[in-house]
């Protein structure tokens, strides 16, 4: 179920979706989300786990390119999400973090620019996959309770 009510955000994640599948990458989620937390695409090859944040826009703002509007906050939300997602399912593959950045004319909604970016970003948070975070927290998704 896709929460993406913006068209541009739409046409930015489909075309995410046909460059992940030109990749060789099966595509398990479009907008996982877990409270708070989000990921735009999950998909996964046979060594890998990938999880994408589509910046679909119609225009470069303040002279960046969409996918270099990604900052620390949204890099740690998105490794919060890839580590509630890893545990929830009991994945053990590579994560790797990528971002796609997508111009959308904004009268034809024609692509004009599309950039995948293999390792956008390393987290900087502990991960929680293969038991390793021992923290305190507890999460409940889909009436299934996660953590201690």
């Amino acid at each position: 179920m896709a929460f993406v009510t913006n068209p541009i955000g739409i046409i930015g994640e489909s075309e995410a979706t046909k460059m992940l599948e030109k990749k060789g990458f099966r595509i398990l989620e479009r907008n996982w989300r877990m409270g708070h937390l989000e990921v735009d695409l999950i998909a996964e090859n046979k060594k890998e786990i990938v999880f994408v944040e589509v910046k679909a826009r119609t225009c470069i703002l303040n002279g960046k390119m969409p996918e270099e509007n990604v900052d620390e906050i949204k890099m740690r939300r998105i490794t919060a999400a890839a580590n509630a997602y890893l545990k929830y399912h009991k994945i053990e593959k590579q994560p790797r973090f990528d971002v796609v950045g997508i111009l959308v004319d904004r009268n034809t909604n024609e692509i004009t620019y599309r950039n995948y970016v293999e390792n956008a970003f390393q987290p900087k948070i502990r991960t929680i996959s293969s038991g390793s975070y021992t923290g305190q927290w507890k999460w409940s998704h889909r009436n299934k309770r996660i953590g201690k």
